[in-house]
This record gives C-alpha cells, structure tokens and sequence, in this order.
C-alpha cells in the first residue's frame, strides 16, 4: 500500500489538545512501521520476517482496571459489574489532561485512520494515536483499512489515544492501579494508559460496539468466528478460549468471514475487523497452517522466545505467557471471504471444553436452552491453560464475551432468541472436551469426530435423526451421527461408574445454577424454564 498522498489531519488533533509537528507519522504503511520498531528497539525479527515484541508488565488485558465513564448517557443503560466499572467524570478528565500532555512530551507519535464493521450501514470510522509503532502495527492488522479516496474526507466517529509508558496515580486518577482503560461514549473517547498489551485497543472497541449496535440498530454483536459454504450457507462458532473455535471454524472447504467478532443484522453477518488476532501457544504447522503460515513479514508476534542462538520461535515455550499473540491482516489467510459478509446463519455451534465428561459431544438446543447456554457460556479450564490451574475449574462467561459486555447478557440472549426464531436457525452444542470420564480419568473427544458430527450438521444429516433428551440438561442428543460410534454419544454410557456420572452431572448442573442466579432478573421465563434439572 502506498502513503496517502493527503495532509495529517490536524483538526481534530488540536481539539484534543495535541501539538502539530514533524514528528508525527499518519498513516504510515506495515514496512515502515516495522522499520520504526525496529529503529526503536521495540521489537526483533523472526526467522520468517514477522516483528515479534514483548508487551510489557501485562501480557493480556486487566479488567479490574478498565473503565466506562458513568454520566447522562451511560447511567441507566450499562449493566454495572465488575467489568463494567463506573468511572466519574472528573477522573476521566484528570487522565485525559494527563495523557494529551504525556503524548505532548513525546519524540514521535504514530496515527492511523481506520474504520470497524465490514457492513457500511453500520461502519464506524476510528482514529488510533499510539506511542508506540509497534501498537499503531497492530491497529493496521486488526482494523479495516480505508482506501486513498476515503481517507481525503476521513472524519473519526471514535479517537482512541494509547501511552503505555505512562504511569498513572491512582488516588489522583480514581484508578486501582498505575494502568487503566477508560472508555467515555459522551466524549466518543478510548484512554489506555500503563498497558503494552494491544488487545486492550480491539476490545476496548469491541465493548463500543457491544452498546450501540444492540442498543441503537438491533443488531446482535457476537464474540464469535463465522464462516460460508460453497451454497452460501453461514455457519457461527461460540466458544471460549480453549474450546477449539478457531480450529473448528478453519475449514478449507468453506470460506471464513472473521474469527472473533461479528454482528447479525436483519439480513446479513458482518465482521467487524479486518485482521485476525491469533493464540500461538503450542502452534503447529500441521494443526493450524493458515496461522502457522500467517507470520510473516507485517504481522505481529506478541510475548513469544526464540529457541536459543536462533531467530526461530519456540511455540511452545509459554514462560513469559500462555497467552501468545499473532496479529495479521485477513488477506494473509487463503480462504478469506472478502468483503466479510455472510449470509443468515442456519447453524450455530456452541463450543465447550467440559473436563468433566457430563456433556454430549452433540446435541441440539431448543431456542430457551441457546438462550440459557448463551447466557451461561460455559467451559472448563485444565492444567496447563493458565498459570496456578492443576485440576480442572469450571468457567462461565456470559454471551462468550463478559469483559465485553456493555448490557445485560439477557439483552444480548433475547435478540439471539428472535433471531433463531425468526430464520428457523438450527444450534448445536459440541463438547470438544472429555469423554468416558473426566479429566485424567476420560479421554478427550477426537478432533476428527468433532469434525465430523460438525460437517453432519452442516450437510443437514441429522435432521432426520432420532433424538433423546439428556436426564439433566434437558438437550437433545441424536441416537446416531455418521463418520461418528454411537457408543460415544451420550455421556452417561461411556462411563464405567454410571452412579460417578449421575453425581457428576449433579455437581455440574449446580454449578450453572448458581452461576445463572446473578442473570435471572431480566431472563424471560422461557430462558429461565432451560436451567438444568436435578
């Protein structure tokens, strides 16, 4: 891509109380943003050309420490939590002063023009001032490029401005650390300060988007991967970390849309992103090639090591984190949909991890139990996932997306709900995790028979099927799947100990009972009629 040949917007700067000088760079394309980091020792390269750096402190994001402001727009429509943190107003003000003068003070600063969500109707046009060009890199791959003749008239709906250097006081900025993300939907502003980790800047716009298009457009914004088959048939993966969603939603035979952020309008799935943001830890060539193959020259390797003596990349080394990162334009990926627009979906997967071996490998919802599983988004996390983790533990997190979720999940459910509805959309829970027992005592469900039980679906071979309602959870669960032993089907006989497998999916269904407790006020009765029985 060559440099616009257009002037450094310096409006908008000066409103935010920014100085104009030489030392800005606009909109400066990969090659010379990694020739930048690389002048300023924020990165090295990779054996195959791709800039690998190191985050800093935080090698993930922190939600104690992110913030929306609380005034007239935001104090009776966000959902209070522990991730929805109210921030006064004077305190945002304090930090904005801060950090318009720390980025004042600064030898270079990096801005890039950029815009979110692939369906025009629903664009959202973002600015991206970063310290940093390796993070401004970031924003590059992750974010929507506009072309020449749109950036002529670019006008920013958002402004993010990011100062991972800066240090902030917590009694003077009402933060709980020296670091925080504060978002204002007044001042249509993103503030990150203390932080190198660049997921905080796609999230942060994540939860943007996770207010107004529900609120504003009635569109049901997903944390989730997307693809389409050769007839245009859209498919939609839910799932946590660990679940297998990037994996299950790469297939060669059909072509992805995005693989973690999408909105559902009344005719259409759009992605929101331009880039991919991918997990390295433990990557193969073999498993994932399309990620494997996607670090190259312009993409972004977060918190990996070397092998010793080599520029070559240990995967598998997750010494600094479990959470390494690569990030990279959806262009590096051979099957990308482009423009990334699917049709309606006619199958959703809600994938889960159950390392206790109580859930069916594969099962069809009615729409009040994809409501409920929704809202629940259930895994389990093992040993090995997350430092401190020795035995398994289980993990709910609402919509598949809590941290980012500016409403209440049942918001988010009950569109998901209308739209099922409406379309005649078929969900599946798949189980990707343990069978015949639980963890160190089952064994994990093949990958392949994963695949399998998911092309059945696509392929509609098991709409004919006959089904059997789980005793607790109350899912359907087909008597047969081809390419699949129908001996593995459902759970309960897998399992030596039958009475060990009752008492387990007891324990189980208490623990998504007592999680729902806090989501029941605002759940309808059909949502609340899909908890599990005992």
């Amino acid at each position: 891509m060559s440099v616009p040949t257009i002037t450094i917007p310096t409006d908008k700067l000066v409103q935010l109380g920014l100085r104009i000088s030489d030392s800005i760079h606009y909109q400066n394309p990969p090659d010379e943003l990694v020739r930048d980091s690389l002048r300023r020792e924020e990165g090295v390269l990779n054996d195959t050309g791709a800039l690998v750096i190191r985050t800093g402190e935080f090698t993930g994001r922190s939600p104690k420490d992110r913030f929306i402001v609380k005034d007239e727009i935001t104090a009776d429509t966000i959902h209070w939590n522990d991730f929805n943190q109210p921030m006064e107003e004077k305190y945002f003000d304090i930090i904005f002063s801060k950090l318009t003068g720390y980025l004042n003070k600064l030898p270079e600063l990096w801005i890039r023009d950029c815009y979110v969500c692939a369906d025009p109707r629903y664009r959202l046009n973002i600015r991206v001032i970063n310290e940093t060009a390796s993070m401004n890199l970031f924003a590059y791959n992750m974010f929507l490029r506009p072309t020449e003749e749109e950036l002529e008239n670019f006008r920013p709906d958002w402004q993010i401005l990011s100062a991972p250097g800066l240090r902030l006081d917590p009694a003077q900025c009402g933060t709980r650390q020296q670091n925080a993300v504060v978002v204002s939907f007044r001042h249509k502003l993103v503030l990150l300060a203390g932080t190198g980790y660049t997921g905080e800047i796609k999230k942060a716009v994540f939860t943007i988007l996770n207010y107004l298009l529900p609120l504003e457009k009635n569109v049901l914004s997903m944390h989730c991967s997307a693809n389409m088959g050769g007839k245009g048939d859209t498919a939609i993966f839910f799932g946590l970390s660990g679940t297998g969603k990037t994996t299950l939603s790469a297939d060669p035979a059909r072509k992805l849309i995005g693989d973690d952020e999408h909105g559902w309008t009344a005719d259409n799935i759009f992605n929101f992103e331009g880039g991919c943001y991918a997990k390295c830890i433990n990557l193969k060539e073999e498993k994932e090639p399309e990620i494997f193959h996607a670090i190259r020259p312009g993409a972004l390797v977060e918190n990996v090591t070397f092998y010793p003596g080599t520029d070559q990349i240990n995967f598998e080394d997750g010494s600094i984190t479990e959470n390494t990162r690569v990030s990279y334009p959806l262009s590096y990926i051979s099957n990308a949909l482009a423009p990334s627009l699917g049709n309606i979906p006619k199958n959703i997967f809600f994938l889960t991890c159950d390392a206790y071996g109580v859930l069916p490998p594969l099962s069809k919802l009615t729409p009040g139990q994809a409501m409920y599983q929704f809202i629940s988004g259930y895994t389990a996390k093992v040993a090995g996932t997350e430092t401190g983790i020795t035995e398994p533990k289980p993990t709910f997190s609402a919509c598949f997306g809590a941290p980012f979720l500016p409403l209440h999940p049942a918001r988010y459910a009950a569109i998901l709900g209308s739209k099922m509805k409406e379309h005649g959309v078929k969900v599946w829970l798949i189980n990707t995790g343990w069978s015949g027992g639980p963890y160190r005592t089952g064994s994990r469900i093949s990958l392949s028979y994963t695949r399998a039980m998911i092309t059945a679906a696509l392929e509609g071979k098991l709409d004919d099927m006959e089904y059997e309602p789980h005793p607790v959870f109350g899912m359907a669960i087909p008597k047969a799947c081809p390419g699949v032993p129908s001996a593995i089907l459902h759970p309960r006989d897998t399992w030596a100990d039958k009475m060990a497998y009752d008492d387990m999916a007891d324990q189980l269904a208490d623990w998504f009972i007592s999680n729902f407790e806090k989501y029941a006020q605002g759940s309808s009765a059909e949502i609340l009629a899909a908890s599990p029985k005992k």
